[in-house]
């Protein structure tokens, strides 16, 4: 553990890139291809993404502490209620808390110095196309529009995080305490 938290801001974007990437295949291969694994898998999903959301909100923290800690509680409570499968009257909840939590981290990546602004604004609109989920009827009327938002902006992020990570110098000086 302590490994983990010595280890640059760029290796830990790394890794969340990895594991959003292995989340996501582990529940499309339960979903699609294994069915009778389909628990297993989505045990191992929300796992990762439990990981990729505590790495992304110590990454975040420097642009603003309390919003990347609001993202980070929305974000463990949707996965809360995607693991309980709960979707009270038809709405996929954790697909809207989903949509909150890409708000706000595309707002803390469109204001952080050390990822690319237009990241932070495709995983907004990715945020808009989740929270169309809170009212079935639309949701079903927008798809497929509104699952490729979500796809776009979500899966550019992975990437990118897997690819490049974060400018770590930048991240370093808005990780500075503020001397005033």
């Amino acid at each position: 553990m302590k490994r983990i938290t010595e280890a640059s801001p760029r290796f830990k974007a790394r890794i969340a890139g990895a594991l959003f990437l292995f989340g996501l295949l582990s529940a499309v291969f339960g979903e699609f291809f294994v069915r009778r694994l389909e628990i297993a898998a989505d045990l191992i999903a929300v796992s990762s993404m439990i990981a990729v959301t505590l790495l992304l909100y110590g990454i975040l923290n420097p642009v603003n502490s309390a919003l990347s800690f609001l993202a980070a509680s929305f974000n463990l409570v949707g996965l809360t209620c995607g693991a309980l499968r709960w979707n009270p009257q038809g709405v996929d909840i954790p697909v809207v808390f989903d949509g909150f939590y890409c708000l706000l981290i595309g707002y803390l990546i469109f204001r952080s110095t050390f990822l690319p602004r237009i990241l932070g604004a495709l995983i907004a609109c990715a945020g808009f196309g989740w929270l169309t989920f809170l009212s079935p009827p639309l949701a079903h009327y927008l798809s497929p529009y509104n699952l490729a938002l979500g796809i776009l902006g979500q899966g550019s992020v992975m990437l990118w995080l897997l690819m490049m990570g974060v400018n770590e110098q930048r991240w370093k000086e808005q990780a500075k305490p503020a001397v005033g």
